[in-house]
């Protein structure tokens, strides 16, 4: 079974501890709603914590494999991409999930894309709210920002 089977079998049954053999220690993440990329498996993992509650009837429709030029490095990888339907906050979402494997087969680099606008801004708003109850992010990250 490949890692890509094996990561949505991980997604599919909610399974965090199969999830943790499955990325690099220094794996990144990179999400729709943050500029910067969540960095390092316990990040990463609290993230998908919060992803796993959060997201209502998500589903994965569909995959495709290939090779990829990494974020972080520029290097081609083995890769899969990953389709999902899920609805946050009574808003249907249409994402994918790029994964770039390591030469040992572990995901180290990890890209969502959602769409619409609208399902990007209730996600970010979930989540957000996710990893401050989780203790991942201070508190004071959910407060506006002003110039």
């Amino acid at each position: 079974m490949s890692t890509a089977d094996r990561f949505r079998e991980a997604v599919d049954n909610r399974d965090l501890s199969s999830l943790d053999s499955l990325f690099t220690e220094d794996i990144r993440l990179y999400s729709p709603v943050k500029f910067t990329p969540f960095e390092g498996k316990p990040m990463v993992l609290g993230l998908f914590g919060v992803l796993l509650r959060t997201f209502e009837d998500f589903r994965y429709v569909g995959d495709h494999t290939g090779t990829a030029q990494t974020s972080a490095d520029g290097t081609t990888a083995p890769s899969a991409v990953l389709l999902f339907r899920a609805t946050v906050n009574g808003k249907e979402i249409h994402g994918i999930d790029l994964l770039h494997f390591a030469d040992d087969g572990r995901i180290k680099e990890f890209t969502v894309m959602v769409r619409p606008q609208s399902a990007v801004h209730a996600l970010g708003e979930a989540v957000l709210a996710g990893l401050v109850a989780d203790g991942l992010v201070p508190a004071e990250a959910t407060a506006p920002t002003h110039p």
